[in-house]
């Protein structure tokens, strides 16, 4: 969701919400039509049936008579009534429109191309490395990768980006930009044969490695617009990317170092690289998707947010550059005098998009109270990070657990809050046809929450 744009609510005032079933507050008649001020806003709620927050009604059967009855009728026993009868406690919410079929189709393709260069890559490191030293270093790696995951999945918990495309930008990161680096380097040593080791580190790898990576992360953007929506969803594909591609490359200096030097070498790059610098490349490509993110805010075309991601690009080639340079001067000394603040800084930055994103959800939110669709309390409890912590205990205490439903009417409800924005920018036609069913979701779930 876009953790930015415009925080106040559209100037369109919603129409009352009339009838007794109105989970937020009564509101009067609204005004004459010539009073009502034009431009996009949240659809009044629909009717519903006061059944679905009904509570069961219980009727005890009669008690079945027989040897001994009259002495149990005798004897005063305390009486404790059955719990009533009452439907589950979440019979399926509706569901969602299904996502566009071409940015599905697309999407096939490319893990068909990834594929294909999976196998390639396989063959590279078995023929180069072996298997022996390939698997080592396959195992070694899976340790960096899986701690930036876990970060970068914090990071994304507010509005959790589809899984399809959390794999993709891993797997274009881990074989697409790997295996197309490899060969434009092999196309550069054959053009104008071996460059310095120090020219191939600063310059060559930087460039070619962040504008692979960059393609990945702007392939995302063509394909789900929808699902691309701000810098922070920029940051989090940018990142995976980023990871996706260390992972690999991790495999082959793990498996080089075993080879050359022994778990002696092993031990030493093992600590340089997934100790020390497990974030390298996951920052390094999150400021192209921060670019990208910031383009996507704004609504702005194809073109310009290529032009944008360019810049972010740019960024991403210049400080990876510096990290390389780094190991032909002092690594130490830059590491704890340039990288560690860098990386300080990074974090702070990800904590204000957050914060502004969900500052952004709970705006929001407060124009579909006021059309009667939640309660103040409501969005309190579904636009902030206590108040779903409190509701979540809430839940908890349910009959049945219901953490589960509690987690899918926050999660379609944040979801909501990012289709209005994008509705109010103007850059989804598709938008009214998603708000409709995620308000349909966001009501089934209340009433199955507070079904007995």
């Amino acid at each position: 969701m876009s953790s930015g744009g415009p925080s106040q609510p559209s100037p369109y005032t919603p129409p009352p919400y009339q009838g007794p079933q109105n989970p937020g507050p009564q509101h009067p008649q609204g005004p004459p039509p010539q009073q009502q001020p034009t431009g996009y806003g949240p659809p009044a709620p629909q009717q519903y049936s006061a059944q679905q927050y009904a509570q069961s009604a219980y009727t005890p059967a009669p008690f079945a008579q027989g040897p001994g009855y009259a002495s149990v009728l005798a004897q005063p026993t305390p009486y404790s009534p059955p719990a009533p009868v009452a439907p589950a406690p979440a019979p399926g919410l509706p569901a969602l429109p299904p996502a566009r079929r071409g940015g599905r189709i697309a999407l096939g393709v490319l893990f068909g191309f990834l594929g294909l260069l999976l196998l390639a890559l396989i063959a590279y490191f078995g023929l180069f490395l072996g298997p022996l030293a390939s698997i080592i270093g396959l195992v070694l790696a899976l340790v960096p990768l899986a701690v930036v995951f876990f970060v970068v999945r914090m990071i994304d918990r507010w509005e959790p980006e589809p899984k399809s495309l959390v794999f993709f930008a891993i797997a274009w990161g881990a074989i697409a930009a790997v295996g197309l680096t490899l060969l434009v380097d092999l196309g550069l040593s054959l053009l104008f044969g071996a460059r310095g080791e120090v020219a191939s580190a600063v310059v060559q790898a930087p460039i070619v490695e962040e504008l692979w990576k960059g393609v990945g992360v702007f392939l995302i953007f063509l394909i789900a617009r929808r699902s691309f929506d701000g810098p922070v969803d920029g940051v989090v594909y940018g990142a995976l990317v980023g990871a996706g591609f260390a992972f690999t490359e991790n495999i082959q200096y793990f498996a080089i170092s075993l080879i050359e030097g022994g778990s002696g070498q092993l031990t030493v790059t093992f600590i340089l690289r997934a100790v020390m610098s497990p974030f390298a490349h996951a920052m390094f490509t999150a400021l192209t998707g921060l670019a990208i993110g910031l383009a996507a805010r704004r609504n702005a075309s194809a073109g310009a947010t290529l032009g944008f991601g360019l810049l972010g690009m740019l960024g991403a080639m210049l400080l990876h550059g510096l990290w390389n340079g780094s190991s032909f001067v002092n690594f130490f000394l830059l590491y704890f005098v340039l990288q560690v603040p860098l990386f300080v800084g990074f974090i702070f930055g990800i904590v204000a998009l957050r914060r502004e994103e969900a500052r952004l959800t709970r705006a929001r939110l407060g124009d579909y109270a006021a059309a009667g669709w939640f309660t103040p309390e409501e969005v309190t409890m579904l636009a902030t990070p206590a108040g779903r912590r409190t509701g979540l205990r809430w839940a908890a205490q349910l009959r049945g657990d219901r953490r589960p439903l509690m987690r899918e009417f926050i999660k379609d409800a944040t979801t909501l809050a990012s289709v209005r924005q994008r509705a109010i920018t103007g850059r989804d036609p598709l938008a009214p046809v998603e708000e409709q069913a995620l308000l349909n979701r966001a009501r089934a779930a209340r009433a199955a929450l507070l079904a007995y």
